[in-house]
């Protein structure tokens, strides 16, 4: 088993390990200090040593912040996890905020006193996120100290041990290309930027580079490292000596040298006095390599990680891996939805027991290496809460009458899935199929989509939300992410949200199809499918060529939540069609057990 379900916070934490921490903050004559959701790396999933904002707050959630002050505290969340940070930690030490609206700097600007001493640690920092803080500290006039040693880390007294997995070669056959190919490809980026090398501090980026992977981190299989790279392909691999086994050097080749990450402080200062420029990502890099390279005598040119988008725009290879990965994920998740519907229609399964069915019906295939998040598994009221993670504290029972969402993917050599289905238990109200029918109304909206190229994600995203708010209603999330090969589930530059991002889809590029709807105190919707954006082609009667998006992810819809009048004829063809390729490509992987209901699962309407 992969998962553990242990209470993932204490509501105590806060009174136990904020008068370490802030002892320790005296020591500094520090009056305030900045704890981010992030570890040396910018990782979305982070390791248990570096899991520093909830040692001193107890939440747990995957992105936010918290600032801490000698006499009062907050905590900055975004909409994801407003109920759950409420519920893991303890109103009479914090107060909240919304961290989009309310980020750190902002807060510091209404908060903090002139004169006062903010202290931030410089390996947790962006560039750009410090800058925003030195705006501050000018306009309030408090001091902003770059801390040598995290206070956090000094009052942990039982932080565990950096990971030191073992880092493993990604064969060229998942890859598609190999990493000689890619390294010449970044060396013409660096001399477009007029840099003589580039830093590479995203272990994202750095596995997709070198061709490696690594168990680094919980769902992600990353080794953590640095690289730099240099203008003529040829690349120093910074990873602590214990993750290199003997193979590895001879896989990498001659142009690749392996030394401590340990020996990068000493690299960066050659490259300084030599006077180099320094390609660096001020939204990814922490600050203080920026810091030093400058202090050393290195031109810095901010340039966005030349990896991201190559890493983004999968090649044939990894899409044909991807499409097969997800035939077999598919296999697997439509077993559980039988289950869902048979077994689980008792009332008397509870969320964990569903998480651990699930985990054991994937983990049946030997291609399974880890899942890729820790599933979702909500029932009743815990699907509103959309980033829910279930514990021994919070589970409850998949109740008659009510609506059970999972939302989870695993990770394969040949690709990453994610996928999120809502299954009624027992009979659902006309308010909820309704509900459920908009938001199947804007994934087929989306599905469907046919753009020209330079089209954003951000012009996309009303298109899925448009059937929810013609009633007046809506979700706070991302309509969708990137997704890695067997890498990250959550992979940028690409996304659809709200929110502007200026980077255009390109054929190639994974995204998640999920919107949603969550009435909170009851009961949560969502449909997740992956997409590939597909190359462009004319269309009959057009002038532009247009791209499109493919369905990958195979696995069955509740029909039983459609109010088919609801449709339009388009969006039942579109699901009659989808379930028709389900059921023609997933029937070989389907038991004989399941057949007469897999039929029904993926009927026409």
């Amino acid at each position: 088993m992969f998962q553990t379900f242990e209470p993932v916070s204490d509501k105590s934490f806060a009174a136990k390990h904020l008068p370490l921490l802030r002892a320790e903050m005296k020591k500094q004559n520090l009056d305030g200090f900045i704890i981010p959701h992030d570890d040396e790396y910018q990782n979305e999933y982070i390791p248990a040593y570096a899991e520093r904002l909830m040692w001193a707050t107890g939440f747990s959630g995957s992105a936010g912040a918290a600032v801490i002050m000698q006499d009062s505290a907050v905590m900055l969340t975004d909409g994801r996890y407003t109920l759950q940070v409420r519920e893991q930690t303890d109103a009479a030490f914090f107060s909240y905020e919304d961290i989009t609206e309310t980020p750190p700097d902002v807060w510091l600007l209404e908060h903090a006193q002139k004169s006062t001493r903010i202290g931030y640690d410089p390996m947790l920092h962006t560039l750009a996120s410090v800058k925003r803080l030195r705006i501050a500290a000018e306009k309030v006039g408090f001091e902003l100290v770059a801390v040598s040693e995290n206070p956090v880390d000094l009052a942990w007294q039982d932080q565990p041990d950096a990971p030191l997995t073992p880092i493993q070669a990604h064969d060229l056959k998942y890859a598609g290309k190999s990493s000689d190919e890619k390294r010449k490809e970044i060396a013409q980026s660096i001399q477009k930027a007029g840099a003589d090398s580039v830093l590479i501090t995203a272990p994202p980026s750095l596995a997709w580079l070198f061709n490696v992977r690594g168990h680094d981190v919980a769902r992600s299989p990353l080794p953590l490292g640095r690289a730099l790279l240099d203008k003529t392909g040829k690349a120093t691999l910074f990873v602590a000596p214990e993750k290199v086994g003997n193979e590895l050097p001879g896989i990498l080749g001659d142009d690749v040298d392996i030394r401590a990450e340990s020996d990068l402080d000493a690299a960066l200062k050659k490259l300084g006095q030599t006077k180099a420029r320094v390609a660096v990502d001020p939204a990814l890099a922490p600050s203080k390599y920026i810091d030093d390279l400058k202090d050393a005598g290195a031109s810095i040119v901010e340039l966005t990680d030349p990896c991201a988008l190559p890493r983004a725009t999968k090649n044939e290879t990894e899409i044909a891996g991807a499409r097969s990965a997800h035939i077999r994920d598919g296999a697997a998740i439509t077993q559980f939805l039988y289950w869902l519907d048979t077994e689980a229609q008792s009332g008397e399964i509870d969320e964990i027991t569903a998480a651990r069915k699930l985990e054991e019906i994937r983990s049946q295939s030997d291609d399974l290496r880890d899942l890729s998040f820790d599933t979702i598994s909500g029932a009743g009221s815990n699907g509103a809460i959309c980033h829910y993670r279930v514990s021994t504290e919070s589970n409850i029972k998949l109740a008659k009458n009510s609506l059970y969402l999972v939302d989870s993917g695993g990770q394969y050599y040949d690709g990453t899935t994610d996928i999120t289905r809502t299954v009624p238990i027992g009979e659902a109200t006309d308010e909820m199929r309704d509900r459920f029918t908009r938001v199947l109304k804007g994934h087929i909206a989306l599905a469907r989509m046919k753009f020209p190229a330079g089209t954003t994600g951000h012009q996309l995203d009303a298109i899925a939300r448009k059937p929810l708010w013609d009633v007046g209603l809506d979700y706070d999330h991302g309509t969708g992410h990137g997704v890695g090969s067997f890498l990250g589930v959550h992979e940028g530059p690409q996304r659809i949200a709200k929110a502007p991002n200026s980077q255009a889809l390109k054929p190639g590029m994974i995204l998640s199809n999920e919107p949603g709807f969550y009435k909170a105190g009851e009961f949560g919707i969502r449909i997740e499918n992956l997409i590939v954006v597909t190359n462009p082609k004319p269309v009959d009667g057009g002038e532009r060529e247009m791209m499109e998006f493919e369905t990958i992810t195979l696995a069955p819809i509740n029909l039983d939540l459609v109010k088919v009048d609801l449709l339009t004829e388009e969006e039942r063809t579109w699901l009659n069609q989808y379930h028709k390729r389900v059921r023609e490509t997933l029937a070989p992987l389907i038991s004989t057990e399941i057949k007469d209901w897999f039929e029904k699962a993926t009927r026409s309407i």
